[in-house]
């Protein structure tokens, strides 16, 4: 099976650069998959995967990811990154990604997000998990 997390990825990220919602609140051009520190403020990185399968067909076709999205912005309250995540849940939550061809999305969904404060007193971030389970489309 090819490594679906890349189809994932970019679905993900056009998902968010297409989204008005979510572009009100970050331009598109700071949604990057990218290790920057600083973060440009505000931003969305495109962070790590992880890929388990799930038991679920005996072909071994089906796989879950967790993609992680870090959500960066200068400000000492948490209310921004409060408000671009809502964005992300709700641009996630429209309707199915389209991913490459090979892969359908048979479930995704925000499962979970976290709200830390950062050491350097001046910047809030976000963690949004995305959980989608793919299945390999085999001709």
């Amino acid at each position: 099976m090819p490594d679906p997390t890349f189809a994932l990825q970019k679905a993900i990220r056009t998902r968010l650069t297409g989204d008005v919602g979510v572009t009100a609140l970050v331009p598109a051009t700071s949604i990057l998959d990218t290790n920057q520190r600083p973060a440009p403020s505000p931003s969305i990185m495109l962070g790590e995967d992880q890929m388990v399968d799930p038991n679920l067909l005996i072909s071994r076709t089906a796989v879950r990811v967790f993609s992680t999205l870090h959500v960066w912005k200068r400000e000492t309250s948490l209310a921004g990154v409060k408000a671009i995540a809502g964005a992300i849940r709700d641009a996630i939550n429209k309707a199915d990604l389209a991913v490459d061809a090979g892969f359908q999305v048979c479930d995704c969904l925000v499962s979970g997000t976290r709200f830390l404060r950062d050491p350097d007193g001046e910047t809030s971030h976000g963690v949004v998990t995305i959980d989608t389970l793919l299945r390999e489309v085999r001709s």
